[in-house]
């Protein structure tokens, strides 16, 4: 299994680098790292008084890594989860925030270790994801991840926008679709067909 800085590093990767998408409700991001969290942290890479978009530009690989570390992995507590849930709920805390967690108490909660869907990681939610992968530790992390995208395929739904994230121009597989499934096992990925008829109703 990777180690956490390694996950890390593979996440600034699927990232890229920078990225200033109108319909990316996240505004510019370099290696997957917002404006936003930037002005949060308070980085003034250039050091003139401000955080602004050329501190964005200039944050490395590195840096960005150890941000996703201190403030994505850590902070939200995601470290107090089962081994074998960290890397997904990891990766798509830093894609979506906490709408990884609710993502995952939502299937807790399905899975019968009920949690309230507040998007934090308390000691209860801790507690239930402990059970629930204690009880099914060859398919926690498969479970997680097919929810994931099913997130990603109602977001979709709802917001037409945001559909190319999820649909390649081909109707393959968007980058949300794809990356949701670096996580799942082959064989719960969901054949070039199978997506097909899933988006067949967008436009």
């Amino acid at each position: 299994m990777p180690t956490v800085q390694q996950l890390a590093l593979e996440i600034v990767s699927r990232e890229g680098g920078w990225v200033h998408d109108p319909a990316d409700l996240g505004g510019a991001t370099n290696h997957g790292v917002t404006l936003a969290t930037l002005r949060g942290l308070r980085l003034d890479l250039d050091r003139d008084g401000q955080v602004t978009e050329a501190d964005l530009r200039r944050l490395s690989p590195a840096q960005a890594a150890q941000v996703f570390l201190d403030h994505y992995f850590r902070a939200p507590r995601i470290d107090q989860l089962p081994a074998v849930l960290q890397p997904s709920v990891f990766d798509m805390q830093v894609n979506a925030g906490s709408q990884a967690v609710r993502v995952l108490q939502k299937l807790l909660t399905e899975m019968g270790h009920p949690c309230i869907a507040d998007g934090v990681l308390g000691p209860r939610t801790v507690a239930a994801a402990r059970a629930a992968a204690q009880a099914a530790p060859g398919h926690i992390a498969d479970a997680y991840g097919i929810a994931r995208r099913n997130y990603y395929y109602a977001l979709a739904d709802a917001r037409p926008a945001s559909r190319r994230f999820a649909r390649r121009r081909d109707g393959g597989k968007g980058g949300w679709i794809t990356r949701a499934e670096e996580f799942i096992s082959p064989a719960y990925r969901l054949t070039d067909a199978q997506h097909r008829a899933r988006t067949a109703a967008w436009h």
